[in-house]
């Protein structure tokens, strides 16, 4: 019966692939489309409102699309409007935005059935059964943390801006336009911090947009002028078939996995996909180093230094890709392309020393991302 379901699942996510076609938008929403123009905040809700209908309505009613059916989406709009990847960064900022609708939308429900049970699945807040509770905090707590943190900052402005940020943090719908703004004006006294070592829990608690993705991949840029995510799609794209193909990652578990799940599909991309999470997850073996210091395969984190947490790496429907700091859950990422982008991101954004046991690996990243030759 299990496995009826999974052919399913995998059936349904290729006919998203094959036939999946925006919705016919509003008219107003459509000259502004038509008219190259940037959308305002209240046109991207509308914008996102549709799609989440029309993704609904693909899933038959569900409301949890898997990772590959909303990276389908956001590809979709912005093939079809490119000039809504603003900066590069488009793609994470209206995927982030569709996912935090479809929260919304499950949020207040009560009676059907799938949402029941990944509400208890899940603790009904995700963070209940998660040790990392940060980013689960009720509004009420954050007001109180507002109260009682040390002042750090300078001038009143500041404080506002903080406090604004921690506020936003908490809603479902965020400004990610003012968020942006707001960690640009507060970069200097995040920077202070983080190089006088203040703890990384006193960092989040202030700058918790820290915990996302985006913003993690912003702030590096922010700090190198550098797209860390475009570097590592080049980085695996160009070196996973090299990789798999050694000798020394032939009868690795890892390898082993692989092989076995490629033979269950034949579909281009997703073939790709295993390919490149399983280079990505093989890299320390290539260069003798940890590999517990680089990714905890189905199993817990048991290291204080940065290290990614995966589980089921190739089962498209049920993978789970998170980062850790210090034991503590940072951020949940959606592939393993997001995944190493953000382990390489977090060293250089909080200026953690690298392990020496893992080092000769993210020096390889590193100096592919930095264009350096290496020592």
């Amino acid at each position: 019966r299990k496995n009826v379901k999974s052919f399913f699942a995998r059936y349904k996510t290729l006919q998203w692939t094959s036939s999946y076609a925006l919705p016919d938008f509003p008219y107003d929403i459509k000259c502004i489309l038509a008219e190259k123009k940037c959308p305002d905040h209240s046109m991207r809700i509308r914008i996102i409102e549709f799609l989440q209908a029309d993704m609904t309505k693909y899933l038959e009613g569900s409301l949890y699309p898997n990772s590959q059916q909303y990276n389908i989406v956001v590809n979709a709009l912005l093939q079809a409007y490119p000039f809504l990847d603003e900066d590069g960064n488009g793609f994470f900022l209206w995927k982030r935005a569709l996912k935090d609708r479809f929260k919304y939308v499950r949020r207040p429900i009560e009676d059907d059935e799938q949402v029941l049970r990944n509400k208890c699945k899940f603790g009904h807040r995700r963070g209940q059964t998660r040790k990392s509770s940060f980013a689960e905090s009720k509004p009420d707590d954050v007001q109180l943390q507002v109260e009682e943190e040390p002042v750090h900052l300078e001038g009143s402005a500041m404080d506002v801006h903080i406090k604004w940020l921690k506020q936003e943090y908490m809603k479902t719908q965020r400004n990610w336009k003012e968020v942006d703004e707001r960690m640009n004006v507060t970069i200097e006294i995040r920077r202070k911090m983080i190089n006088d070592k203040a703890p990384l829990k006193d960092i989040l608690r202030l700058f918790p947009f820290l915990r996302c993705p985006y913003q993690l991949f912003r702030e590096f840029q922010l700090l190198t002028h550098l797209d860390i995510y475009k570097k590592t799609v080049e980085i695996l794209e160009i070196y996973s078939e090299n990789i798999l193909s050694l000798y020394v990652v032939r009868n690795n578990p890892i390898n082993i996995m692989l092989q076995e799940n490629l033979k269950q599909h034949t579909e281009e991309d997703i073939l790709k996909y295993m390919k490149m999470t399983a280079a990505c997850l093989l890299l320390p073996d290539v260069f003798g180093d940890d590999s517990s210091l680089f990714a905890a395969v189905n199993e817990e984190v048991k290291v204080m230094t940065p290290v990614l947490e995966v589980k089921n790496p190739f089962n498209v429907n049920s993978c789970e890709f998170a980062l850790y700091v210090e034991r503590e859950e940072l951020a949940q990422l959606d592939d393993c392309t997001t995944a190493l982008a953000a382990l390489v991101a977090v060293f250089h954004v909080f200026d953690i020393p690298c392990p020496k046991r893992i080092h000769r690996t993210l020096n390889f990243l590193e100096t592919l991302v930095f264009e350096v030759r290496s020592p």
